[in-house]
């Protein structure tokens, strides 16, 4: 079969092969990673588009070049979307469809709301934060002054803790989301403190866009004044950012995404997500969600049956969070396992972590790929079987074996891209 992609393939047959072995790893392998999914070949047939010619500085009408008058078009429709997706009836908001990455949608969000050296209030990344929520070592944690809260032993969001801080620093801004929990969000809960302490409030849903799009997880407004999110993950669009927030901030929402911290915007990846927010308004994708949900519910109760502790004892989104603090693997040794026989996880630091951030105590194990390629509570209960015995047996032959051979057949069952199957090539030289 001949490649679809046959420009790459005769100019430069090192980068095919790298692409085909990746398509053909994706295939062949269950991805659990909780903050990756399968786009649509649509969302990725608009990110090799032309579009990706055309630097359109500024907003829509208000560009800094000439011809922008089809890219106007192309980001106004994501714009409208994705109001349409989270905007709640009787509070207006705006959307920013420009930030390249969730933690430059971050960023942006930080410059718009707080002055070098302010104070706010996030979650601790050990506990589930996010690396642009505070931690010491990215741009968070060095031009602002971050102060942490936690979980409390039983893995669930310490909402006293959280108030306490707020009433003894009186930050500037209080920031809700996390990259690692599996639990709801009360956002509601996070606005009454801020409101007491006359703090701004964010939230950043990354993890949970998708959910929160179909409904099937509370909404952020009209209890946040900004959210942030990624594009892709639950909402299962391209690799990208987004900010939404109140009408009277969006002025400097906007500024602060341009000329505050990126210059041209990509208009090939903004076309991207106008399709997934498409795609994220037909009735199929709450009925996705929800199954996206069920499964991860059945890969979670499994899982505790076989004896594996979840942190907060189990999940109400899409992910679970297993901690192995007492076991004698770490998160890293159980990833390179799971790996080996083709399910991929990534290692994630547990509250009471004890091991370094680069070994880890936790695995972090999520179902929206997985859902997307169509399987269900029977195929997730089966991953979780070979997950605790892989994890009961790691260094069984035999058994390593015999899952890779599963995962084999389940992923022959649940295809994903069959329109690619002809890209081929050679171990890319380097």
């Amino acid at each position: 079969m001949a490649s679809p992609y046959p420009h790459i393939l005769a100019s430069d047959p090192d980068i095919h092969a790298a692409m085909a072995a990746e398509i053909h790893r994706q295939q062949d392998d269950l991805e659990l990673i909780a903050s990756e999914n399968h786009a649509s070949l649509a969302v990725i047939e608009a990110m090799g588009t032309p579009l990706t010619n055309k630097y359109a500085e500024g907003l829509p009408g208000r560009r800094y070049y000439g011809g922008c008058e089809h890219v106007d078009t192309v980001e106004n429709l994501a714009r409208k979307r994705a109001r349409r997706l989270f905007e709640v009836p009787g509070h207006e908001i705006g959307v920013n469809v420009q930030p390249h990455s969730g933690a430059q949608a971050n960023s942006a969000a930080f410059l718009a709301l707080l002055d070098a050296g302010d104070t706010f209030l996030g979650l601790d990344l050990s506990h589930g934060g996010h690396l642009t929520h505070g931690s010491p070592v990215n741009s968070s944690g060095k031009l602002y002054r971050p102060v942490h809260y936690h979980v409390r032993p039983d893995g669930w969001l310490d909402m006293d803790e959280v108030r306490r801080l707020a009433l003894a620093e009186r930050p500037k801004l209080i920031v809700c989301g996390a990259s690692a929990y599996p639990r709801t969000l009360d956002f509601a809960a996070f606005r009454s403190i801020a409101d007491e302490v006359g703090a701004r409030l964010m939230a950043d849903i990354a993890h949970i866009a998708g959910l929160v799009a179909a409904g099937e997880h509370p909404s952020p407004f009209p209890h946040c004044h900004v959210v942030t999110t990624t594009t892709h993950k639950t909402l299962r669009g391209p690799r990208g950012g987004m900010i939404l927030a109140d009408r009277d901030l969006f002025k400097e929402i906007n500024s602060a995404v341009f000329p505050g911290t990126q210059g041209g915007p990509l208009m090939h990846v903004i076309a991207a997500k106008a399709v997934a927010f498409r795609e994220a308004l037909q009735p199929a994708f709450k009925t996705y969600q929800q199954q996206v949900l069920a499964n991860a519910r059945a890969m979670a109760e499994r899982l505790m049956e076989r004896g594996l502790p979840l942190v907060s004892g189990g999940t109400d989104n899409h992910l679970m969070l297993l901690d192995l603090n007492d076991h004698a693997l770490s998160g890293k040794d159980a990833e390179t396992l799971l790996g080996s026989v083709g399910i991929t996880v990534n290692k994630n630091t547990v509250p009471g972590e004890r091991r370094s951030p680069m070994v880890t105590s936790g695995v972090r194990v999520g179902t929206p790929a997985l859902t997307t390629r169509g399987m269900g509570l029977a195929e997730s209960q089966q991953i979780a079987d070979w997950i605790a015995d892989l994890l009961d047996a790691p260094h069984d032959a035999a058994l390593q074996a015999r899952v890779r051979g599963g995962v084999s057949e389940l992923c022959g069952r649940f295809p994903i891209y069959p329109e690619l199957s002809g890209v081929h090539g050679a171990t890319p030289a380097g």
